[in-house]
């Protein structure tokens, strides 16, 4: 297998003659998306499913959060703010189709975590507002200022990165997740009790619809579509766009705020990461419920009078379609509607798993890319670990330890794959092997 270097030239340039593909127009020479199959010898660091190989497309990016990949190839890559560094925006571009960057372009004052190309335009979430940045042919960077299409979404206290969606409806889609663990009256004390009925379900863990074209919206312009969904920052649409798929980061400490009820070993398992169909009117339980796995049903939390197996007021809320383990940290939701992978990953899911960070006495988990194959709408059997070995070392005692952090997924034109990682900002693009 031929390996080439990585080619990565930073110009704040764009290059006209790259301009978008029109829908069902062939793919032209020199327009990114074409490229021809160079892999790394070592994948980039990382292991994949037999049948794939992939390359390091960019590489020390910052905290790179989610990607989206416009109609021509160009990759948009959301980078959240750090100590010392601002995020923004990340543009890529490969002209030679060698399946490496050799352009890019940083833009935007904020940084941010959901980030989506639709009807033209690029739309990007920072923690507190949804922007729209014009998009022309043949331009990288984007042709004028953002409009604000949503302002003033709540991001104090915990879970404030915004994830988005559109549907086949048009409108904009966005997770606001919850500023507390379980909604306790001293968030994350031990024995103190949950508030009910909690307050911040008013404003917050749930997904809530706004107008896709309409600047300058606040949460109270837009509708919550559902509701009791602690934090999803793994948030799609099926390929048909008519229905709405998301994976939950379940809840931490149940040891540690309720040590007489539970042991280190349960904690660390429970509760499950879930994966949901997401159905507008829709009540998933948070924070008066939790998925246990070993019991395969949801159960009243210990805030709110659970012995970890009551049922109680948690009978009747949206079970999960699958359950994962324990927090494993869902970051990121990609259905494949692409042609080059084989036919089992059509119409598939794809998550990424950021690692967990409360998982102790046991080892610390996730860390991985899984794919769910999915016929008829539905799960068929359990999943595959697709990408894995971005920890590094089999052990780590925290997050910080972990080589890699798998973050976001984006298909692009060509049907190759990209994985995002937020620790050392690298971007791998998967293909089936030459």
């Amino acid at each position: 297998m031929r390996v080439r270097t990585c080619l990565f030239t930073t110009l704040l340039l764009s290059l006209p003659a790259c301009g978008p593909r029109v829908a069902n127009e062939p793919p032209m020479a020199g327009v990114m998306g074409r490229w021809t199959g160079v892999c790394d010898a070592d994948n980039g660091g990382i292991t994949l499913a037999p049948g794939f190989c992939a390359s390091v497309f960019a590489d020390s990016l910052g905290r790179a959060r989610h990607v989206a990949v416009a109609p021509n190839g160009d990759v948009y890559i959301a980078i959240a703010n750090q100590q010392g560094r601002q995020g923004g925006i990340v543009a890529l571009r490969d002209t030679g189709d060698g399946g490496r960057a050799d352009v890019t372009a940083r833009f935007g004052d904020n940084g941010g975590t959901g980030i989506a190309v639709h009807r033209g335009s690029l739309y990007f979430a920072t923690d507190a507002a949804v922007l729209r940045y014009p998009l022309t042919a043949g331009a990288l960077q984007p042709s004028g200022a953002p409009d604000t299409i949503v302002t003033g979404l709540p991001s104090d206290r915990s879970h404030r990165a915004k994830e988005i969606a559109f549907g086949a409806d048009g409108a904009l889609y966005v997770n606001i997740g919850s500023p507390t663990n379980s909604c306790q009256v001293a968030d994350r004390q031990s024995g103190s009790p949950g508030q009910d009925p909690c307050p911040d379900l008013e404003t917050r863990a749930g997904i809530w619809r706004f107008d896709a074209a309409r600047k300058g919206q606040t949460q109270a312009n837009g509708t919550r579509f559902a509701t009791g969904l602690r934090n999803i920052v793994a948030l799609a649409f099926d390929p048909s766009g008519q229905t709405l798929y998301g994976a939950q980061h379940g809840r931490d400490q149940l040891h540690q705020n309720w040590a007489g009820s539970y042991t280190a070993e349960q904690s660390a398992e429970q509760p499950s990461e879930e994966f949901f169909r997401i159905t507008q009117g829709g009540d998933f339980g948070w924070p008066y419920c939790y998925h246990d796995n070993s019991l395969g049903m949801k159960v009243l939390a210990p805030e709110y009078g659970g012995d970890g197996r009551t049922q109680g007021r948690c009978a009747d809320k949206g079970a999960p379609l699958m359950a994962f383990p324990g927090h494993w940290a869902p970051n990121a939701l990609l259905f494949y509607a692409g042609s080059a992978f084989p036919a089992h990953y059509r119409g598939g899911a794809f998550i990424a798993f950021h690692g967990s960070w409360n998982r102790a006495p046991l080892p610390q988990a996730g860390y991985k890319v899984v794919f769910i194959p999915f016929t008829s709408g539905n799960p068929t059997g359990t999943y595959e670990v697709f990408a894995d070995g971005f920890k590094g070392a089999d052990s780590i005692a925290a997050p910080t330890e972990a080589r890699y952090r798998p973050m976001g997924l984006a298909q692009a034109p060509d049907g190759s794959l990209y994985i995002t990682d937020t620790e050392k900002g690298r971007v791998w693009r998967v293909i089936t092997r030459p």
